[in-house]
């Protein structure tokens, strides 16, 4: 069970406002008070950007067209993971079953699975827009468990984020935290999910 951005897709929203706000103390400050990471996981779990958007621009009305950039989804992805994605291939191959788990809203993701050829290859996602419901709470696991019929001590949970990982360990998953494909190459043929190469 693959997490996507961080993961399988190099998201990035620095790729959209480095141009915009050059200077990194102010770039810096525009995430943490602006559109922070709390802001975004509302549009995540489900919340339409422009209502988002009108709340956040009346607050910030100085930042409206800054914060209107963050609809420049497709510019925040530099592109697959390449290492990440052979891995993904090898696990195909091999006859393993695969899902994703994402934090995204909806629309970003029909796009982006459109777009990038991994996210094709998998058997079933679960999408917080879809569920109005975010990683790492219990809900959106029971979801794909309870979809896709896994045993969560026979799934293994691959994501960049610790509290998500520490989400599904607490839920009795097998887990990886994702740093890079090497050590992620490593823990799967430890567990014996791929052959060595």
């Amino acid at each position: 069970m693959f997490d996507i951005g961080g993961v399988l897709l190099e998201w990035d929203p620095g790729r959209v406002y480095r141009p915009l706000i050059p200077d990194p103390v102010e770039l810096e400050r525009f995430f943490a008070e602006v559109c922070t990471s709390e802001w975004n996981e509302t549009l995540d779990a489900g919340r339409p950007f422009d209502e988002a958007y009108a709340e956040l621009a009346a607050r910030f009305p100085d930042q409206a067209e800054l914060i209107h950039a963050w609809r420049r989804q497709d510019d925040m992805i530099a592109g697959e993971i390449a290492d990440t994605v052979r891995l993904v291939g090898r696990l195909r191959a091999s006859g393993r079953p695969l899902y994703l788990l994402t934090n995204m809203p909806s629309d970003v993701f029909r796009i982006r699975q459109a777009r990038y050829p991994v996210l094709r290859q998998f058997d079933g996602w679960v999408v917080s827009g879809d569920e109005g419901v975010l990683k790492p709470s219990p809900e959106i696991f029971e979801v794909l468990t309870r979809r896709f019929d896994l045993d969560p001590a026979e799934t293994l949970f691959i994501d960049d984020a610790e509290r998500n990982v520490a989400g599904a360990a607490a839920l009795g998953f097998r887990t990886h935290r994702f740093d890079d494909a090497a050590s992620l190459e490593r823990a799967l043929v430890e567990l014996g999910l791929l052959d060595p190469v």
